[in-house]
């Protein structure tokens, strides 16, 4: 709900935006940004391999890349926010 309706900064959030093969858990186009949810699904080294490849994909295509722990929005999800805002532009455009 935080990112719904250009609450946060203005900025127009997507969610399952599809680049290439990836469907991204949010997406802020304008902002080149991607946000990844982890839970207990990426533990361990394959997991961690195949993230590593994404986010290198994702890089490529101009992203970055944001990777939150489930449990991180649920306990902390102003700080999770802050983080994001950190992230823009000046320009909102």
């Amino acid at each position: 709900m935080a990112l719904k309706g250009r609450r946060l900064g203005g900025r127009r959030f997507r969610r399952q935006y599809g680049i290439g093969p990836y469907v991204l858990d949010f997406c802020c186009p304008a902002e080149r940004l991607a946000l990844e949810l982890a839970g207990a699904v990426h533990d361990g080294p394959l997991a961690h391999a195949y993230d590593a490849a994404r986010t290198a994909a994702l890089e490529a295509e101009g992203f970055r890349v944001l990777r939150f722990e489930n449990r991180a929005v649920f306990d902390d999800l102003d700080g999770v926010l802050a983080h994001i805002v950190a992230h823009f532009a000046d320009d909102p455009g």
